[in-house]
């Protein structure tokens, strides 16, 4: 095959697997949305409130992607070499480890809510409205964590329907429990924030004992089998963990950033939230896409012993995701003020929410390499190697670059907006230099080795 068929070859793969994880992801930050637009119903305190009790929130959400980053490469990779056992083993002990893993989050959602919003200088409405929040999303952390791990070994399989519908289902049961909890519909009073947290954590457990059941059912390849080998638990750990650290260094930098933009007003914070929603339900369906179709198919050529058309997958899903994305950021440049307007109508909140929207539109174009790159690398169990852009990165252009610029320099949000785009532009370089020059390939070769001889 030539270059230009092997390209297109690869793509159409790409987007066969593609397009249900985006179907997914767009209900998914549709819901999300639909919270922020209720929340904006009530004021900029709510707004700022859901805002910064989402960024705890995430906490469930990175482990259950942790984990779902080593069920997918591992279910992948077992996929391509057609070994069942050790495939459905894995998948038993991710979901079971999730489990396990939510059950401190629900005490600690218990006990320190209210000072977890306290420290980042909330006022008090914020610490009342986005405690409540809190409390109740971190009740269902155990059913996240295993609805994303058991999602994402479903996914290595290259069955991306699945989820699809089960996370579909889930998520136009969370926006219609939103409207009728935090509105209040018919008979049901208004229940406000509160009412959009428990639409939440309904949905979410819906979910879970929905994934659940496909993977216990004959409609899937997968399987549930029990194993006391710890090997596959050790990979499993291997992969998952720095793919958790990635994920809470990313949360943690979240903190004292939004206390940074708090420094300048709750207005600024408010509009930095409806710019991250923006961005994350224009063009997150896209990126997530390409990052977990990347995942799937080099997981899969590296099970089939074929590094090689590996490599190449993964350089021709970055070059799909830098079309595409690319061209979304500078759509959203465009319409940044429209579509501002749609969460508030305060002309404070929606100038600074157009600025923010812009700056994302902006790095949209790293985050086209970024993502795919990440997620091939995921699929061959490196983990590390994202983990190290995400620090580095987070830590030194979104906070350090942000803090020096905007208060000591005293360039004010300008450096912000600059630190947010350097932020994704040294993550996309980290990344890329360690699948082109990585031994990443190397690395799979030897967990499907020990994998192997645990089937023997």
């Amino acid at each position: 095959m030539g270059l230009r068929s092997r390209v297109v070859a690869v793509w159409r793969e790409t987007i066969s697997l593609a397009w249900p994880v985006a179907v997914q992801q767009t209900l998914s930050t549709l819901m999300r949305t639909v919270d922020l637009l209720i929340t904006g119903l009530f004021s900029p305190a709510a707004v700022a409130a859901v805002g910064i009790a989402d960024l705890y929130a995430q906490i469930p959400m990175r482990f259950g992607s942790g984990l779902g980053a080593g069920a997918i490469a591992l279910s992948s990779q077992d996929t391509g070499r057609g070994a069942e056992l050790t495939r459905d083993r894995a998948t038993t002990q991710a979901m079971a480890i999730g489990f396990a893993l939510g059950i401190p989050l629900i005490i600690l959602g218990y006990l320190l809510s209210d000072f977890a919003m306290s420290i980042l200088g909330s006022g008090p409405d914020v610490i009342r409205i986005g405690g409540l929040y809190l409390l109740i999303i971190f009740a269902a952390s155990p059913m996240r964590i295993v609805a994303l791990a058991g999602s994402r070994a479903l996914q290595g399989t290259g069955d991306t329907v699945t989820p699809m519908y089960i996370n579909a289902g889930a998520n136009v049961l969370n926006i219609l429990l939103s409207i009728v909890l935090g509105l209040g519909v018919w008979l049901v009073p208004q229940y406000g924030v509160a009412g959009v947290a428990l639409a939440t954590a309904v949905s979410r457990t819906a979910e879970a004992i929905a994934v659940a059941l496909a993977i216990a059912s004959d409609r899937t390849e997968l399987g549930y089998e029990w194993s006391a080998d710890p090997t596959i638990t050790k990979q499993l750990v291997a992969v998952s963990a720095p793919n958790i650290a990635e994920g809470m260094s990313t949360s943690i930098v979240s903190y004292p950033f939004n206390a940074l933009l708090l420094v300048f007003g709750t207005e600024v914070n408010a509009g930095y939230h409806i710019g991250r929603r923006l961005y994350h339900q224009t063009t997150g369906p896209l990126y997530r896409s390409y990052g977990t179709a990347a995942s799937i198919v080099v997981g899969q050529r590296l099970g089939e012993g074929d590094p090689e058309q590996a490599r190449f997958s993964g350089l021709s899903i970055m070059a799909l995701g830098l079309l595409t994305l690319g061209t979304g950021g500078l759509v959203l440049i465009a319409t940044a003020g429209h579509l501002a307007t749609l969460f508030t109508n305060d002309p404070v909140t929606v100038g600074y929410a157009t600025n923010f929207t812009r700056a994302f539109g902006v790095l949209l174009f790293f985050v086209g390499i970024f993502f795919p790159i990440s997620g091939a690398l995921r699929g061959a169990g490196d983990t590390r190697t994202p983990l190290y852009a995400r620090v580095t990165g987070s830590f030194g252009f979104m906070l350090g670059f942000s803090y020096l610029t905007a208060v000591v320099l005293d360039f004010g949000l300008i450096g912000i907006y600059a630190g947010m785009v350097l932020t994704y532009v040294w993550w996309s370089l980290v990344v890329l230099a360690g699948f082109l020059w990585g031994d990443w390939a190397g690395k799979a070769e030897e967990m499907i080795a020990e994998r192997a001889a645990t089937s023997d």
